[in-house]
């Protein structure tokens, strides 16, 4: 484990195209492949200028060249803790629902070396194959509140999703 915890501010994306299927890219930890490979939505660190909606469409591109986004609000937080890279990370999330028509082809735009080791690929899921899936998604709690972001149910206030259990 890292001697020293990266304590930041994130902002991730769920990214949902017109025919109700969510955006997904899998990661392996290039550090400790005995993790195996996980299915996540697009996101990362704050920048000091950015709020999180312009850090989750920054992100959004960065990771997967997309630009034909319609941002929402944020709908989802989570106080998350983990190792990758190497790295212990102690993040706060603000998790964007965002909109887009078609189910782009994904070029990452602008990857830092650590996620061009991590990303295996993307895959725009529907939902009944993501909830009957044998895979591990994050965040942990995704296929427990994605079905209400599919249906067009957007909570009032961001949801918190922290999840306290391993995987």
């Amino acid at each position: 484990m890292s001697p020293f915890t990266l304590r930041r501010q994130a902002a991730r994306v769920v990214l949902l195209n017109a025919a109700g299927e969510v955006l997904l890219l899998e990661a392996i930890d290039p550090a400790d492949r005995s993790k195996g490979t996980w299915w996540e939505i697009p996101g990362g660190g704050i920048d000091p200028h950015e709020d999180s909606a312009d850090a989750a469409r920054r992100e959004l591109h960065e990771e997967t060249g997309i630009l034909e986004v319609t941002v929402g609000p944020c709908v989802w937080i989570q106080h998350a803790q983990f190792t990758f890279g190497g790295l212990h990370f102690d993040q706060h999330e603000r998790v964007h629902v965002a909109w887009t028509e078609d189910a782009h082809e994904v070029r990452p735009a602008a990857l830092e070396l650590l996620e061009a080791a991590a990303f295996r690929g993307h895959r725009w899921w529907g939902l009944d194959d993501l909830l009957q899936a044998p895979v591990k998604v994050l965040p942990h709690r995704l296929r427990e509140f994605l079905p209400d972001l599919v249906a067009g149910r957007l909570p009032d206030d961001p949801l918190d999703i922290t999840h306290t259990g391993g995987w």
